[in-house]
Parts: structure tokens; sequence; C-alpha cells
């Protein structure tokens, strides 16, 4: 059980460009490595965040969120399998343009994905992050996936996990959640590292 009078702020990281994600492939549990460019990425992200010190550095299992924290300069990392990003069954690799050729209208936040997760289960993934994140205190950085980390952060903000279709989260990104005073929040969403150095 977490204990919310302990501060946390949550630095949320989308990992680096893959050849999937470039494509607009649902790219699930497919570990797949990052394009020069998503390194590239990666490495942006350490000079935006080389100045902040971690209380803690929790990494999805997946192969390109682990790059993207080890060349954004994070040393000591725990893996999170909470924090695999969304599976997405039979529809892994496809494109919503694809899945809509039999679905019309699907999207990953109003249909299922056979044989995959559902958005409630993914939330109860989310929920252990923040527990553990709670546990930890202090600034603690998150390398993960696009879907997840939106359901991450609706869950964050005590919403559906279907209240992420709302947050657009481009790889290699900078996202903060706080709290203002007793509220959880969102301070600073989806940053590209070239605009601010974070503070």
């Amino acid at each position: 059980m977490n204990d919310e009078k302990k501060p946390v702020t949550l630095y949320i990281f989308r990992h680096g460009q893959t050849e999937w994600a470039r494509l607009g492939r649902h790219t699930g549990r497919t570990d797949i490595s990052l394009t020069d460019v998503g390194r590239d990425q990666a490495r942006e992200l350490k000079s935006a965040i080389s100045h902040i010190d971690f209380s803690g550095v929790l990494v999805s299992p997946l192969s390109r969120a682990r790059e993207t924290a080890e060349l954004a300069g994070m040393q000591e990392t725990k893996i999170c399998d909470d924090l695999a990003e969304f599976h997405y069954g039979s529809y892994e690799g496809l494109t919503s343009d694809q899945i809509r050729k039999e679905v019309p209208g699907w999207t990953v936040w109003t249909h299922p994905c056979p044989g995959g997760e559902t958005l409630d289960e993914a939330a109860k993934r989310c929920k252990n992050v923040i527990d553990t994140a709670y546990g930890i205190g202090g600034r603690v950085a998150i390398f993960a996936h696009g879907h997840i980390l939106r359901i991450l952060t609706a869950t964050w903000l005590k919403r559906l996990p279907q209240e992420g279709k709302h947050l657009m989260l481009d790889t290699s990104t900078i996202s903060i959640l706080t709290h203002e005073r007793e509220t959880r929040a969102i301070k600073i969403w989806n940053c590209p590292t070239n605009l601010l150095t974070i503070v």
C-alpha cells in the first residue's frame, strides 16, 4: 500500500524512435531496437536531465526502453515488468488502418485486442508502478512506452484508463507528473528535449 504523504514526482520518458513506431505499427511485446535516430534522441535526453538527481529509475524490460535509459545516462536502473507496453494480442505489428479494414473505427481505447489485454488490466499494472514510485519517493524516472505511459498518466490522475486517449505522447519526450498540494497533476507533458531544460 502506498503512502501518498511521501512526496514523489514522476519523470516520464517514452523511448526513442523504432522502425515500427516510425511506421505506426503497434509495438507491444515485440522486442525491437532503437533506430539510429532513436539513439540520437535518447542521447539528447541526457543533456536535458543530467543535472537531476533521481532517487530511483524504473525501466520497462523491453530493450528499446532499456537502451533509451542507458543512453540518457541512467546508471542504476530497476527493471519493472509492469512497465512493458500494452499487449496488443493478434494486432501486434499492425497499423490502425490495417486493423480498421476488419474492424471499422477500431482504436485501442474503444475496442478489444483479441488475445491481448484489456485497458483495466493495463491500469492495474500502472497502479503497481505508481505504488512502487511512492515507495521510493522523491524524483522517480520512468522509461517505457506510448500506450502504457498514457494509461499510467490517466491512472495517476485517478481517471479511467480510456482517458489516456487525450494524451498524445511522442517518442523521446519528457513529461512530469507531480502534485499541486494534495492533488495529483500534470506539470509538463510531451515536451521535446530541444524546447527546455527540465528543472
